[in-house]
């Protein structure tokens, strides 16, 4: 997890960071339910920047509490 928190940190220490949610089958008991994964990139490289990272996060649904908790500490 130590790695997984510094990308992390990483990102959301960006000026701009671009964000997407993308549906994801996931097994459950019996079924398949739709799960979201949520992506957070940092990327300058048109800007003359040369780190470009990206952080992942999973919700069981696409509740707008997921991204508000992943964006709770992230300023400009």
């Amino acid at each position: 997890m130590p790695l997984v928190e510094e990308i992390r940190d990483h990102v959301f220490a960006a000026e701009r960071i671009h964000a997407d949610d993308t549906p994801v089958k996931v097994l459950a008991k019996g079924m398949c339910r739709t799960g979201r994964l949520w992506t957070y990139v940092r990327d300058y490289r048109p800007f003359a920047g040369t780190v470009a990272a990206a952080a992942f996060f999973y919700s069981p649904d696409r509740g707008g509490v997921h991204p508000e908790a992943h964006l709770a500490t992230y300023a400009v």
